[in-house]
This record gives C-alpha cells, sequence and structure tokens, in this order.
C-alpha cells in the first residue's frame, strides 16, 4: 500500500510541471485542513500515550466481533505489528465527532460492591432478581427491541420497577442484598460484586431490563427541589438525601420505571461488548451514533478528572444519549467511587477510522 502512494505522489510532481495550475477547490482545502488536525491532534495524544499497552488492549478488543466489523483489515494487521505508534498513527485517522443538540458531557460508573447473602434473612431481604422467565422480547420496526409479557396471547408491558417490588417474580433469585440504595446503585452501573457472609465474593453482570424507559434520579431530585441544578447532583448527595430521608426512598426510586436483571458471571465488570472492562480505558457510549468497538480519542477538563487518551466504546447504558456523550469506566474500589459519582464535564469526540 505504502509503496502504490509513493508511485502516485510521485507521478503527480512528475505530470505537474505541464499540467495547468489550479488553485485548490474548497474540498481540497477541507481535506487539507482535516488531515492536518488528524496529525497535530494525533501528536497531542501521544505525549503521555503508553503505544505498546495500547496495542494490547486494541488486539483484546479485536476479539469482539463486533470490533472486527469495525476494524476488519486494521485487526488482523494487529498481530504483525513492530512499532506500536506508527501502527496507530498510520493505520487511523482521527475524525471529529460533531455533537448535536444533545449535551456534550462525560460521567463516569464503577463496580460497586454489595454485602449479601443466598439465602434471604432479616438483613438479607433484596432479591437480585436473574432474568425472569416471562420476559419476552419482540423485534419491531428498525430492529428496536421491546420487551414485555405475554397474558392470553396479547403481548403487555413488563411490570414497572414499582410494581416488582410489589410481588413475587418468575426468576431466579441470584442472592439477598442488605441495602435497597445499593441495589440500585449497581443497576446503574451494570455489574458489581457482591460479598457473602463467608467473605466469598461473587461477580454479577448485567442480564436484561424491564423494558421501561430510563428515567434520571437526579433530574427527578432537581424537579422535587431536592437539589437546586446539576452541579449540585451527584452519586453520593443523591444517597447521603436518601438515607437522611429513609421514607421517601421508595418513592423517590419507583420514579424510575426502569428495572436491571442480572447474571452470575465468572469475571469481574464486563461491557456490551462481551469483554471485561478496562479502567479507564473502557467508555460506554451511544451506539446509534458510534459502533461498539470503536477506538475513540477523548478529551475532558474538570475539578473531578482530566482525561485526553484513546479508549474503547465497550459499553452502552440507558442514560447514554447523543454523539458527544460518553460513561468512562473507572474500575473498583473507593477512588473508582468517588470519581465515577462526581464526574460531570465538557466532552470533545474523535473517532478512530481505518484507513484501509
Amino acid at each position: 500500500m505504502r509503496y502504490y502512494f509513493s508511485f502516485f505522489v510521485c507521478c503527480v510532481f512528475v505530470l505537474s510541471g505541464c499540467a495547468p495550475k489550479t488553485a485548490p477547490t474548497p474540498q481540497d482545502q477541507a481535506f487539507v485542513d482535516s488531515l492536518e488536525g488528524s496529525n497535530a491532534r494525533f501528536e497531542a495524544l501521544s505525549q503521555n500515550e503508553n503505544f505498546d499497552q495500547l496495542l494490547e488492549l486494541f488486539k483484546e478488543n479485536c476479539k469482539a466481533p463486533l470490533t472486527k466489523k469495525v476494524y476488519t483489515n486494521v485487526c488482523r494487521q494487529a498481530n504483525d505489528v513492530q512499532d506500536a505508534k506508527s501502527f496507530f498513527k498510520h493505520s487511523f485517522t482521527l475524525k471529529k465527532v460533531e455533537p448535536n443538540e444533545q449535551r456534550s458531557m462525560l460521567t463516569g460508573y464503577y463496580e460497586p460492591l454489595l454485602h449479601g447473602s443466598l439465602k434471604k434473612t432479616e438483613r438479607y431481604k433484596y432479591p437480585v432478581y436473574g432474568k425472569p422467565k416471562d420476559l419476552v422480547m419482540i423485534v419491531g420496526e428498525n430492529d428496536k427491541k421491546m420487551r414485555g409479557r405475554s397474558v392470553k396471547g396479547k403481548m403487555l408491558p413488563y411490570y414497572t420497577r414499582e410494581e416488582i417490588g410489589k410481588r413475587k417474580l418468575n426468576a431466579e433469585i441470584l442472592c439477598y442484598v442488605d441495602d435497597k440504595i445499593d441495589l440500585y446503585v449497581m443497576e446503574i452501573q451494570g455489574s458489581g460484586r457482591v460479598e457473602l457472609e463467608d467473605g466469598r465474593v461473587i461477580f454479577i453482570g448485567y442480564a436484561d431490563t424491564n423494558g421501561h424507559p430510563y428515567k434520571s434520579l437526579g433530574r427527578e431530585m432537581i424537579n422535587r427541589g431536592i437539589f437546586a441544578s446539576v452541579d449540585e447532583v451527584s452519586m453520593q448527595a443523591m444517597k447521603a438525601w436518601l438515607l437522611a430521608h429513609p421514607t421517601q426512598i421508595d418513592t423517590l426510586l419507583n420514579t424510575n420505571p426502569s428495572y436491571v436483571f442480572f447474571r452470575r458471571m465468572e469475571q469481574r465488570a464486563t461491557g456490551s461488548l462481551g469483554l471485561v472492562l478496562t479502567p479507564e480505558r473502557s467508555v460506554a457510549v451511544d451506539r446509534s451514533y458510534i459502533p461498539l468497538g470503536s477506538l475513540l480519542a477523548i478529551q475532558s477538563r474538570s475539578e473531578t478528572y482530566d482525561v485526553d487518551r484513546f479508549v474503547f466504546a465497550q459499553d452502552t447504558g440507558g442514560a447514554i444519549k447523543g454523539p458527544n456523550r460518553a460513561d468512562m469506566f473507572m474500575g473498583y474500589g473507593q477512588r473508582a467511587e468517588y470519581v465515577a459519582g462526581q464526574l460531570k464535564a465538557p466532552l470533545e469526540v474523535w473517532i478512530m477510522e481505518p484507513k484501509f
């Protein structure tokens, strides 16, 4: 590929002596500007990048079938790379993802730790449900997946969060936990760990939802005057308020009709791509704008967290809507919980498009 390109460039220079000289068109200038911008952005990212590590993560990312659809040829060539930086520089073009009317924002999520038991007790009484046996998924227009339940041959919406809390589901109970707020948080994060009474730890991952739209608890608390603005809202602030007002916990949580069902996992937090998530390298995106498996560059600055690096689109989330919207997986532990709970920052996104 490189030799053919060199030959073409030589021909252009040879022939240019007898060809009429014309001014570059706006399209030509736009292409040059785009190429120069891509190269400048790549060099800026290179200042603090470990390209050998990035290459190993990219090859791991290529194990997912969806990634291979995005980077068919590049994934194949990644196994024979000698110079990692050169590989990324010459195999991809950085294309800016332009925002739309939706807010451009980076948030964070993490892998929480809950405390539970395999048996229901006075302390451990909140069930962690697996996917219900009567939950049916149908594919509608534009391949939209809808969920419901069949009653006498008629499809009805599946139970809302409030309805689920008042009944026993036809579903496996993976374990019981001691805190309904922590269970709600695990739903929002999409996965978690549960430490059992005997010290064993089990991994819990996303299985499905009840099909109802996700509604933000933070937005609901603003609407009710609990918080004055988005700037006051954090996971820590919401949890503190709920603990201080226990009689309102159910009322507020039930304003979100969406409910997440889980499954036992043999590994830690795993994203929609089917791969184990890498802290501060894996992000959740809106797949209607960014293909899962894509290599991205993101830039965000805030008092809580600064990031300017390459990341992988390996997950999705009900609250992640828009082209310039991402949720950074922060990992496990106290720092991850703190940063994920506080992070709300402006975001810029570039997608690494393959050159071949």
